[in-house]
């Protein structure tokens, strides 16, 4: 099997590094070689955060070439936006729609830009945006938007049921599985 590419994005504290754990956790045990890497840059002060996960027959580095994603998960509407010339021709964006104003912004010495989904639409990329924050608070924790990009993601994919729920059971701390599950089926049928 040819090496697939997938980019998760999003601002530090969102919670992408427990999506790419749980996302690296399933597909090794689909049988898949797989390779993650982070990248945090400022993940501490708000600032952007990307992992990349690599999974083949073979997979000889972990790192994604601009213009190699298969697929690019968004925590964050102008973070998918941001790293679009990522995308391969064909691709797929999974954003939310939430809107987290970077530093100019707050500062005033810009603005949060506009039609962003229309912007990336126009530039050939397929994106599916959804309003994962609402989604997450429906299923009790701000917190599981994680889960609802995963649970929109499994669309995607063609791996059984049982086995989303192993990786979320293998993952997530058992406090907070109940929430974490009934996020990733919000998503799942979003």
């Amino acid at each position: 099997m040819d090496t697939k590419n997938i980019m998760i994005v999003g601002v530090g504290g969102q919670g992408s590094l427990l999506a790419s754990k749980l996302l690296g956790h399933l597909l090794l045990h689909q049988g898949f070689d797989v390779k993650v890497s982070e990248v945090h840059g400022m993940s501490q002060r708000g600032g952007s955060v990307v992992t990349f996960v690599r999974y083949g027959s073979q997979v000889h580095s972990p790192v994604i070439d601009k213009g190699q994603a298969d697929a690019i998960v968004s925590f964050e509407l102008l973070e998918a936006a941001r790293w679009l010339e990522y995308l391969k021709p064909g691709g797929k964006i999974i954003t939310n729609t939430q809107q987290i104003d970077p530093m100019p912004v707050i500062t005033g010495a810009a603005q949060y830009p506009q039609g962003l989904v229309e912007k990336m639409r126009a530039k050939g990329a397929a994106v599916d945006a959804i309003n994962c924050l609402s989604l997450a608070e429906e299923a009790g924790n701000l917190k599981a938007v994680n889960l609802v990009l995963l649970g929109r993601l499994s669309h995607y994919f063609d791996f059984p049921a049982e086995a989303w729920q192993a990786a979320i059971e293998a993952c997530v701390p058992a406090k907070f599985l109940e929430v974490n599950k009934k996020a990733f089926a919000l998503g799942q049928n979003a």
